[in-house]
């Protein structure tokens, strides 16, 4: 990979500082003993400090009156206000032969580093790789580590790009667990945002306030993709954590408020230089898409990315499972009918209006997708996290109920997702948690009392204060809980599933003829059916409490999962099979 255009060159000579500025009268790299005027090339600021190596520490100082740190920092020992430190990237990797696994052998593990040990590190990760390998997942991924303001954040008001955030290790620790994870045959993922910036710590609205457009997010002002030097940073941004880190895929947050005024869209040109960078190196690099909007064009064959998370497939089975209809669950009231769409097509909105969105239309046809377009998923961090009070559907449904909707996710051809610890059923919350100080902590406090006003008249203090250490403390995972009782219980049932699925289904999933599948869920009784050239693949599960007749088509050669179906249906069971055509 060519050295990218932003943050700072290490050569043998020295280290090229670098900096876009337009609106820039001068700039100096401020370094521990001196500092040293940069020249001005264009838009462009650069330095070549003869001598330095790594490690060295250095700021930038904007028209004689404010030091901030580089944008493209690589690293920020002393948190996003602090000075930014030379990194080289060079490292002793044990894992010298990886080239990562193909997409359909995909089942994801999302993970915040901060919560998922009681250490909240990169390397602590390390410690239960076994555990991750033994449950039969393949890959983790990991929520954005980018560096962000304060000792603790979800990681979506990351203002520092390309540099892991210090409060969870160095870059080295990072390599360290990657690495390590390679060893074990587990890819790793990471949740990269390219839609805003954090609130505190970002600068490049003073120094190019044209990075930004006068359009809004949700989550403050629209990025500005119509320059060629804003596509470039995200672009090599998501090289580098390839490269560098030699991460195994990226996770795009909420592609949907990506506002970009000309074409091509930022995110073709992105998925053409990371496929290209797959190619030459001989890699199997994986992009993933968040989208609200149900679009079906970036993925493939259409576009150059592998998949997308599947909202729709959550909030069904979760109406299912909670009988909530309140916010955007009332688009899923029918959520048998929606439950089978999923299964069968991917998309339950493919166009039809949505009544949360004022009956406006909603999604695109997934005419031409296959099933490993679409990540399912029954838990995520913002489908936890978003609740007033963040619990874990394993506290909201009931535990045989619950059990069904994960066999049938584990054993459906779409790549499934688990959050940390639901694979043994962990019952901590997720609530949403942040470490921000003054006006700006208090003005989180006040945003989310607005937003959920109801509940907060509902449950009063019961609601955890996002800014308090003991929220981000009630989020850590109780790992003690996998070995006993009830978590013993799922733990197993879960590599069970997966075991299934390893031994079973997944040499079948490349095979599977586009558009020819089907699934229905009547009274209770869920069978969906997915067809390669020689091969039916069925799954019938009854989701009642009371027996149910089975389906007359199934007629399969060996079982997966639960042996043969017989005519009635015992409750809450779950049958898989392969068989003829």
């Amino acid at each position: 990979m060519t050295h990218p255009s932003f943050g700072p060159l290490v050569t043998a000579a020295g280290v090229t500082f670098r900096l876009w500025a337009p609106a820039a009268k001068s700039v100096q790299v401020v370094l521990d003993d001196a500092k040293r005027p940069m020249r001005r090339e264009g838009d462009w600021f650069s330095a070549e400090v003869a001598g330095a190596q790594a490690g060295l520490r250095y700021k930038f100082e904007i028209d004689d009156e404010l030091l901030i740190p580089d944008p493209a920092s690589r690293f920020q020992p002393d948190d996003v206000q602090g000075a930014s430190e030379v990194i080289d990237h060079a490292y002793d990797w044990r894992c010298t032969d990886w080239k990562g696994r193909p997409w359909h052998e995909t089942v994801l593990l999302e993970l915040h580093v901060g919560t998922f040990t009681p250490q909240g590190t990169f390397c602590a990760i390390i410690d239960k790789l076994d555990h991750i390998v033994a449950s039969g997942i393949t890959a983790i991924e990991l929520m954005p580590i980018a560096d962000f303001p304060g000792r603790w954040n979800w990681g979506y008001d990351g203002v520092l790009l390309f540099a892991p955030d210090s409060a969870y290790g160095r870059p080295e620790d990072l390599k360290a667990l990657i690495d390590a994870a390679h060893q074990r045959g587990l890819m790793v993922f990471l949740d990269v945002v390219y839609n805003h910036f954090g609130p505190e710590g970002n600068y490049l609205g003073r120094i190019a306030p044209q990075f930004f457009s006068d359009a809004q997010t949700p989550w403050g002002g629209a990025i500005n993709y119509a320059l060629p030097e804003v596509r470039s940073f995200a672009v090599e941004n998501a090289l580098a954590w390839v490269h560098d880190y030699r991460f195994d895929g990226l996770r795009l947050d909420a592609i949907h408020a990506i506002v970009t005024p000309r074409k091509p869209h930022v995110l073709d040109e992105l998925s053409a230089a990371v496929r290209d960078f797959a190619q030459k190196s001989g890699r199997h690099i994986h992009l993933v898409l968040e989208n609200d909007d149900n679009g079906a064009r970036f993925l493939m064959p259409h576009g150059g990315y592998r998949a997308q998370w599947n909202d729709d497939f959550h909030h069904a089975w979760h109406v299912q499972l909670t009988r909530e209809t309140q916010g955007y669950y009332k688009d899923y009231a029918n959520d048998a009918m929606h439950i089978a769409r999923t299964l069968a097509e991917g998309f339950a909105y493919q166009g039809e209006a949505s009544a949360n969105r004022g009956g406006k239309p909603r999604g695109e046809s997934t005419k031409g997708l296959q099933p490993v377009a679409f990540v399912n998923f029954l838990q995520n961090h913002d489908q936890i996290g978003n609740r007033p009070l963040g619990e874990r559907l394993s506290r909201l449904a009931k535990p045989k109920e619950y059990e069904v909707a994960l066999a049938v996710l584990l054993l459906a051809p779409s790549p499934p997702m688990l959050f940390m610890g639901e694979e043994w059923g962990t019952t901590e919350p997720f609530p949403f948690f942040c470490d921000f100080k003054g006006d700006l902590a208090e003005a989180i406090r006040r945003g989310r009392r607005k937003e959920f006003a109801e509940a907060y008249a509902q449950h009063g203090d019961e609601i955890p204060d996002p800014l308090a250490e003991d929220t981000v403390r009630s989020a850590t995972l109780d790992w003690s809980a996998a070995t006993r009782g009830p978590g013993a219980a799922r733990l197993k049932l879960t590599q069970a599933l997966l075991r299934a699925r390893r031994e079973h289904i997944v040499a079948l999933i490349p095979d599977f003829i586009v558009g020819d599948a089907e699934a229905s869920l009547t009274e209770g009784l869920l069978s969906a059916t997915w067809r390669t050239p020689d091969h039916a693949y069925s799954i019938v599960a009854n989701l009642s409490g009371k027996p149910a007749r089975g389906p007359k088509f199934v007629n399969w050669d060996r079982s997966v999962w639960g042996g043969a179906p017989p005519s009635e249906l015992p409750p809450r069971a779950v049958f898989a099979g392969i068989g003829g055509r």
